[in-house]
This record gives C-alpha cells, sequence and structure tokens, in this order.
C-alpha cells in the first residue's frame, strides 16, 4: 500500500489501480488543535525547563560541584527531544503518515533512540555516582574530578550510539516511519535502553537506604553511650568526641568541651606566669579567663565545623531524594511504553495490545522530559533559588 499527498489531503492508491480515494486524517480538527496544544506545552515545558538547569547549574555557585555535569549532559538530551524529536512525532501524529523522506525517518528514529537511552543511562550512572560517595565518601570523593565526570559521560553517549546505530540500516516503506519490528532488535535495545539500568539503579538506591538507615542506628546508640561523658576519664571523652565531630546529629555531644585541649593551653598559660604569693590570686583569675576564652573558642569552631557539615549531608541527602524521584518519575513514564513494545515484539499481535493503548504509552514516555526539571524545582533548594535569580530579576537596592 502506497500513499500519495495532494493539497486536499492524503490520498490512498491500493495495488495496480489508478483510482484514487481520498482518506480521511486520523483526528477531527478540534481534536488536532488540542493534541497540537498539549504537545506544544510538553515541547516549551521540556525545553526552556531544561534550558533553566543548564543555567542554573553554571550560574549557581552551590550547584557547580563535578557530579552535576551529569545533570547538565542529562538536560540536554532532553532539550534535544523537545527540539528535534517531539515535534515530528506531533507531525506525524496529526497527518497520520510520515512526510519527511526516508532518510530522515532514519535519522529521526535513531535520534530517538539516542536521546532515550542516553537520558536513562545518564540517571544509572548518577546513582552510581551517589552510591560510592556514600560507601566510599572519602577515597571516592578525592577522585570525583570534573575530568572523570566528563570521561564517565562520553562513555555514555557512546554506549547509547551503540544502541541506536540499527535503525540507520533499515529502509522504511513510504510514507511509514514505523519503529524497529525485529524480535531481537527490540528485546535487545529494551534491555540496554531501560530494563538492566533501572534494575541497577532500584538495587543501588535500596544499598543506599539500608547504608543511610545502619548509620542511623549507629548515631543514635552512640549518643545513647556518651549520655554519661562527664564520668568518664578526659582522654577518652575527648577521643570520642573528635569522632562525634563527624557525626553531626550528635550536636549536644558535640558541643560538649575539649578537657584535654583547654587543660593544656592553661597549664602552658600558667607556666609562663609568675608563681609568686603575691600573685596566686590573679593566677587563679587568669586560669578561669583562659579556660572561659578557650572554651567559647572552641565551641564557635566547633559549631562552625559543625553546621558545615550538616549543611553538606543535609544537601547530599536532599539530592539523593531529588534523584530518587526522578528515577521514580522515568520509571512511571517509559516502563509501560517499554513494556508494551518487548511484548508486541514477541507476541505479533497475538497479545491484544490495542494500538491507541500503544500510542498513549508512547507519547506518556516523552513527558518525562519535562518532568525533571519540575522536580528539581519543587525539591530542591538551590535549585529553587537559581531559578529565581534566573527568572526574576530584583533591582538592587541603593544607599
Amino acid at each position: 500500500m502506497e500513499f500519495t499527498t495532494l493539497s486536499a489531503g492524503v490520498y490512498n492508491v491500493s495495488g495496480n489501480s489508478s483510482q484514487q480515494e481520498l482518506k480521511s486524517w486520523p483526528y477531527a480538527a478540534w481534536e488536532c488543535a488540542l493534541i497540537i496544544l498539549a504537545v506544544g506545552a510538553i515541547i516549551l515545558s521540556t525545553v526552556i525547563g531544561n534550558i533553566l538547569v543548564v543555567l542554573a547549574i553554571f550560574t549557581s555557585r552551590a550547584l557547580r560541584a563535578p557530579q552535576n555535569l551529569f545533570l547538565v549532559s542529562l538536560a540536554s538530551a532532553d532539550i534535544l527531544v523537545g527540539a528535534l524529536i517531539i515535534p515530528f512525532s506531533l507531525a506525524k501524529e496529526v497527518m497520520g503518515y510520515w512526510h519527511f523522506g526516508d532518510v530522515w525517518c532514519r535519522m529521526y528514529l535513531a535520534l530517538d533512540i539516542l536521546f532515550c537511552t542516553s537520558s536513562i543511562v545518564h540517571l544509572c550512572a548518577i546513582s552510581i555516582d551517589r552510591y560510592w560517595s556514600v560507601t566510599k565518601a572519602v577515597s571516592y570523593n578525592l577522585r570525583r574530578t570534573p575530568k572523570r565526570i566528563k570521561s564517565m559521560i562520553a562513555i555514555i553517549w557512546v554506549v547509547s550510539a551503540v544502541t541506536c546505530f540499527p535503525p540507520l540500516l533499515k529502509t522504511n516503506e513510504e510514507w511509514k516511519c514505523d519503529l524497529n519490528d525485529d524480535t531481537w532488535y527490540v528485546l535487545f535495545s529494551c534491555t540496554v535502553s531501560f530494563f538492566l539500568p533501572c534494575f541497577i539503579m532500584i538495587f543501588l538506591y535500596c544499598r543506599i537506604y539500608r547504608v543511610a538507615k545502619h548509620r542511623a542506628s549507629t548515631v543514635s546508640h552512640l549518643k545513647n553511650g556518651l549520655s554519661g561523658c562527664s564520668s568518664i576519664p578526659p582522654g577518652i571523652c575527648y577521643h570520642e568526641e573528635c569522632l562525634d565531630q563527624h557525626n553531626p546529629h550528635n550536636s549536644h555531644d558535640a558541643d560538649e568541651m575539649d578537657l584535654e585541649e583547654s587543660t593544656s593551653s592553661i597549664r602552658r598559660f600558667s607556666e609562663q606566669g609568675d608563681h609568686s604569693p603575691a600573685n596566686i590570686g590573679n593566677n587563679a583569675k587568669l586560669k578561669r579567663l583562659s579556660w572561659t576564652m578557650s572554651r567559647g573558642q572552641q565551641r564557635r569552631d566547633r559549631s562552625i565545623s559543625i553546621s558545615q557539615t550538616r549543611l553538606q549531608q543535609l544537601r547530599e541527602k536532599r539530592l539523593t531524594f531529588v534523584l530518587a524521584v526522578v528515577i521514580g518519575g522515568f520509571v512511571i513514564c517509559w516502563f509501560p511504553f517499554f513494556f508494551t513494545y518487548s511484548l508486541e515484539s514477541v507476541c505479533r499481535g497475538r497479545c491484544g495490545i490495542s494500538a491507541a493503548l500503544f500510542n498513549f504509552f508512547f507519547w506518556i514516555g516523552y513527558c518525562n522530559s519535562s518532568l525533571n526539571p519540575v522536580i528539581y524545582t519543587v525539591f530542591n533548594r538551590d535549585f529553587r533559588k537559581a531559578f529565581r535569580k534566573l527568572l526574576i530579576r530584583t533591582p538592587k537596592r541603593t544607599l
């Protein structure tokens, strides 16, 4: 069956017959208008939202960590989906046929698979990065350099390119541009592009949750164990307090005075003074003053250190939670499509999956590209501040 286009619409030419029969468009005029408005909103939110993500990371000092380069690359893939893929999918959906030739059809299908695979492999790489930062905090953070992150991003794009290569070799029928239905390729691409990365992400985030839960339990026991610190010899109490500096949940214990350091500082101060009986009272006052000053300085320094550590850990927890929500949104958006796509390639029409249902799942998957910026805005304070600065420029106050 071949299709030709005229200014009046689409005509169906069957077999060798020269008789042309007008083929109606798949949707009524009002349905086309609604589809165009809905998909147009998806395109605008995808492109603008992800551009804001990229600008926020490059303009906000709080978001310039090397691992956020993953988010820049992920947002770039989503921008390309909104700019290059969704408009042509919309045209095909509204017109009911492919109008842009076989060469662009191959490119369109390949790029669609490239960007989709890239998005989910980025999320998989981010989950691996989060897992290593939690389980190997010191050693991995020393190696988490921009150069290493860029190398990982390059590997992600190479893997995605390998997955999208076969559609470039397949010739499509005229006026058609359908997804590859070869069973071996469908199962291969669905496994590489979705099922395997999703399994890795779910496994790693479960591990991160278990590690976080275990650490919270350990900190709680440590806090209870240090409640009688006043009755422990100074050397032991000092040692445990040093350990507690790295556990900001124990804020009360961390504020306890470093007895050993304070005593040594007073001893050094006293040895430099006059030990005559006339100066005993003055020395006692100086000791008390030195004790008070040393104690206040230690508390201020320790409070600053604990606040910085707590802030860093809160940011880590917040980012981990946001990425978990991003992954959940991705699974909800793309699982129906990949499941029905792989199932249909095996069943070959025997599973009873309607074309309308498959088409609905296909479009739900595209919504994920516009979902990530919304998640960042709602759940991440640093992104909210950066977005606010980009969108709302308040005039500088004059004194």
